[in-house]
C-alpha cells in the first residue's frame, strides 16, 4: 500500500487544501483526493508542484506499506 502524506504536511505547514491548491495550481478537488487517499494515480507533474510547494523530497510525500500477509 502507499501511503499520500498530504495531511500530515499540510499540518505541518500550517496550510489547508485550498492554500495548496492556490500554491501548486493544481484543482482544489485533486488535491482533496491525495489528502484522503482516495487517488487512483498521481501525476508526475503534480509530485513536482506538491514538493516545490512543501520543499521537500518524494519520500516526505509517500511512503510504502507492505501489505500483511
Amino acid at each position: 500500500m502507499i501511503k499520500i502524506k498530504i495531511s500530515n504536511l499540510l499540518g505541518t505547514h500550517k496550510m489547508s487544501q485550498k492554500d495548496l491548491a492556490d500554491k501548486t495550481g493544481i484543482r482544489a478537488a485533486t488535491i482533496s483526493t491525495y489528502y484522503h487517499e482516495t487517488v487512483k494515480h498521481i501525476a508526475v507533474e503534480h509530485l513536482d508542484k506538491l514538493c516545490k510547494a512543501f520543499d521537500c523530497s518524494i519520500s516526505d510525500l509517500l511512503e510504502y506499506i507492505p501489505d500483511k500477509k
